[in-house]
């Protein structure tokens, strides 16, 4: 499918090279370092929401040189191209947050109703402090209030596929990130 082509076709749709292993490497290790050092002294509980943020949760923790630990929750608003709007949660969280410090790692957030959903359920369970680690930020398409702690990259408000991103699941084995063509 990939192949370091320029351009790919998924399903019914053509995406273009926007960002490469590269840069999405570089923009890893900068938040890797960023977290490292603000959470010095401190042990963490790392939050991934699947599916997404598989990719980037897995990169991140290769270059965290803290003590830590790090589960998953699973949580869906996107049909197609389009977010619903709707946040279904599918997966819980299995381990207590009561007390912890808490770094929720995203794959992207652009309306913001993941992260608000999530952060709402995190405080609700106790948890002491709650960070959020994005790896794409919306700003144009932002709907609700979220404070992002961590970004690797400020993008705008187009469809992406690559590092864990996906359209009808498929593409998320990209190592690339690509943007769709519009008609």
């Amino acid at each position: 499918m990939e192949l370091d082509s320029k351009i790919i076709q998924i399903k019914d749709k053509k995406f273009e090279l926007s960002i490469t292993e590269f840069e999405i490497q570089k923009a890893v290790q900068h938040v890797a370092d960023q977290i490292a050092f603000d959470f010095e002294g401190k042990s963490p509980l790392f939050i991934a929401v699947l599916n997404g943020a598989f990719m980037f949760a897995a990169d991140l923790m290769k270059h965290i040189n803290i003590p830590c630990e790090i589960s998953f929750v699973k949580f869906n608003s996107y049909v197609g191209t389009q977010s619903t709007g709707i946040v279904h949660q599918f997966q819980g969280l299995n381990q207590s947050v009561e007390g912890r410090d808490v770094i929720v790692v995203e794959d992207i957030i652009d309306t913001g109703a993941t992260m608000h959903h999530v952060i709402k359920a995190l405080k609700k369970e106790g948890a002491q402090s709650i960070t959020v680690a994005s790896f794409f930020l919306k700003l144009d398409a932002l709907q609700q209030e979220v404070k992002v702690d961590y970004v690797a990259m400020k993008i705008p408000n187009h469809f992406i596929v690559g590092y864990g991103l996906d359209y009808d699941g498929f593409g998320r084995n990209l190592k690339n990130i690509y943007t769709l063509i519009q008609d």
